[in-house]
């Protein structure tokens, strides 16, 4: 593993300070802060805890997304479907729960395991085929997309059970209610992170970004590493499912349109490298705020929607270009 990718584990003293101030989390977290900063002067009602509640309700389905999307994007893969198959886990889920078909639970299971069955044949296509992940979750977007509105007829699903939208209500923390859903989508923000950065699988993922080749003569599985990544993105993108329909308590054909476009700006904001093998699942949780706060804070101050469209599109081409001069300083 090279020195860009290792964890920083044991490093002290001005080695780990250089290290912190340097790690592609760095500049996104900087940023995150200062545009807190930016809007809490310039809006009365940025900094209440209910406005922060609203942000991370806001951003946890986009945020769940970017957790899959980051383990595909850090092999040096991108995944378009994301949002499609997520949409397509939530009418299922939904569906067979609102008719009676199943029990609930079943139903969010077997919500979950058509999300892992679409990012097992995104796997399998990727590697076996071979074929290049953009091209493969394109199709794969138009195929779940296609799906979703076939199987929903075209139809909302309403009067949904209580586990299916149990992850949408609330508890107080102090003076803010907080949504169950939200503690989920951290949670899992916080197990991505320890395996990454703790276990021998996340250091094979970020191998397997750097050189597929490098990772394959060390003894790495790459094969089966891959296909794994996928399947499990898929799982991921079925969690996303079930927070989607907590927070809007229906099942929606037409949910999720631009989430895989938001959830690969997520990741990309949050200084993972579309080239692989950099970054981190804490970075997209950061970049998703990013984009979360800008809207907010944006909409606090009355601006056009429009031009948080534009101001998102601007970030995420400085992060893009960001990234590319790190790279070409470190070769």
């Amino acid at each position: 593993m090279t020195a860009s990718t290792a964890p920083y584990g044991h490093l002290t003293g001005p080695t780990h300070l250089r290290r912190l101030v340097t790690a592609p989390t760095a500049g996104p977290l900087a940023a995150l802060v200062l545009a807190c900063a930016f809007f809490s002067l310039t809006t009365d009602t940025f900094l209440s805890g209910g406005n922060f509640s609203l942000i991370i309700q806001q951003v946890m389905v986009v945020g769940t997304l970017a957790v899959g999307q980051t383990l595909i994007i850090l092999t040096a893969g991108i995944d378009l479907s994301c949002g499609a198959v997520m949409a397509f886990g939530s009418i299922t889920m939904a569906r067979m729960a609102a008719e009676g078909t199943v029990p609930p639970l079943v139903a969010i299971a077997l919500g979950l395991a058509v999300c892992s069955a679409f990012g097992l044949v995104n796997g399998l296509l990727v590697k076996l085929v071979p074929l290049p992940p953009f091209i493969v979750t394109l199709g794969m977007l138009n195929v779940a997309f296609a799906l979703t509105h076939i199987y929903s007829n075209e139809q909302t699903v309403t009067d949904l059970p209580g586990p299916l939208t149990f992850l949408g209500e609330t508890f107080p923390l102090g003076d803010t209610d907080v949504t169950y859903g939200s503690l989920v989508a951290l949670g899992l923000f916080a197990v991505f992170a320890y395996l990454l950065s703790s276990t021998s699988w996340g250091r094979h993922v970020y191998a397997l970004g750097n050189s597929p080749e490098a990772a394959r003569l060390n003894g790495i599985r790459t094969g089966g590493l891959t296909i794994g990544i996928y399947t499990l993105a898929g799982l991921v993108y079925g969690i996303a499912a079930l927070l989607l329909i907590s927070r809007t308590g229906v099942g929606d054909p037409q949910a999720g349109q631009t989430d895989n476009l938001d959830s690969i700006t997520a990741v990309v904001l949050g200084g993972t490298s579309l080239f692989g093998g950099r970054g981190s699942v804490l970075g997209s949780l950061v970049g998703a705020l990013i984009v979360g706060v800008f809207r907010n804070g944006l909409q606090l101050m009355g601006v056009a929607s429009i031009y948080q469209t534009l101001i998102t599109g601007v970030l995420v081409v400085l992060a893009v270009t960001v990234d590319q001069i790190s790279r070409k300083r470190t070769r």
